[in-house]
């Protein structure tokens, strides 16, 4: 009997007809600066060099960690991929750029082509919402280095900002305060701890007092977008800088762009934390200081503002439909 890359595990069959499935997934995120159509062995985009005088491109790559767990055991694979995008565009846009292009890589133990079809459909929804291009991304199939119900991703974002309106904390000053903008849940961090203290006394059908919707669903919330928050503050006020709250939590995120010599100052009490986290900080006996280390308790962006602007930031948030709340100081 003669070996063939099927019998070893890989499909390319399985691999044309996902492509076929995600045609038109990928194209419905294209615009006028995308120049190749899907397939070529690289992509390309156009700038449109007369919107900027000193155009500096930004980039990001992340993943989704092990939050992909959940999704696998849910069988739910439609907004891993959103979750995605929307980290690597938050990465971004806390620097002052627009997103231009995102590309995508999947790892799969096998291909199932209707699994990675609702993941990029899911990469295809965050997306358009973020007037992202989907412009490439890989696919590939390894049996024996995951399992065949799993897969892996990551995604690359690529930005741009005008040179002079880059955002990297240098602005910051003592006094300014720290508008906090709400998670929508964990978003895209803290799950190794999360399913370890959660899943030896829940199942996620489960539904525990406090949450809205079963365990799995709430713990599947997509990671929130802020781009239009940050756009609108950056149009209307005068931002010091931005954080994105991710792994690390707020103080290890937030003192990246503090300047040497300044400290923060959050005020814990101010927000009202959401019950996923209380959940999952007695289900572990987790002390505070390590919750604030792994989870964004609640808070997934701030704005480092002048304590003079809080009322027209809350204005343009509220036209927006954001909730916001001052958190904390520089000092």
């Amino acid at each position: 009997m003669s070996e063939s890359y099927k019998s070893a595990g890989v499909d390319i069959e399985a691999g044309e007809e996902t492509v076929d499935r995600i045609k038109n997934h990928v194209k419905s995120t294209f615009n006028k600066n995308v120049l190749a159509d899907i397939g070529h062995f690289g992509a390309f985009f156009e700038i449109d060099k007369g919107k900027y005088d000193n155009p500096v491109l930004v980039s990001s790559v992340d993943g989704v960690g092990t939050k992909l767990k959940i999704g696998f055991m849910m069988n739910k694979h439609d907004t891993v991929g959103r979750d995605l995008v929307n980290h690597c565009v938050n990465d971004i846009a806390v620097c002052g750029a627009n997103p231009l292009y995102f590309m995508d890589y999947l790892a799969f133990g096998r291909l199932v082509p209707e699994k990675a079809e609702q993941i990029i459909k899911g990469f295809a929804i965050a997306c358009r919402e973020n007037d992202v291009a989907l412009i490439g991304g890989e696919t590939a199939e390894m049996p024996g280095l995951y399992d065949d119900n799993e897969y892996d991703m990551s995604g690359t974002i690529v930005g741009i900002v005008e040179k002079k309106n880059i955002l990297d904390g240098s602005k910051v000053s003592k006094g300014n305060v720290l508008l906090g903008l709400p998670s929508t849940g964990l978003h895209t961090n803290g799950y190794s701890l999360a399913r370890k203290v959660l899943l030896d006394k829940y199942n996620l059908t489960d539904k525990p007092v406090g949450l809205n919707a079963s365990l799995g669903e709430v713990l599947l919330n997509v990671h929130k977008s802020y781009l239009m928050a940050i756009r609108n503050l950056i149009d209307r006020i005068d931002v010091k800088a931005f954080s994105h709250i991710t792994g690390g939590g707020i103080i290890g995120n937030t003192k990246r762009i503090v300047p040497d010599g300044l400290n923060l100052k959050i005020d814990w009490k101010s927000w009202e934390v959401p019950p996923i986290f209380n959940l999952i900080q007695s289900a572990g006996n987790i002390t505070d200081d390590e919750m604030r280390k792994a989870f964004n308790m609640g808070i997934g962006l701030i704005a480092v503002i002048d304590a003079n602007d809080i009322a027209a930031a809350e204005k343009v948030l509220a036209e927006l439909g954001e909730e916001s709340l001052v958190i904390g100081s520089v000092e």
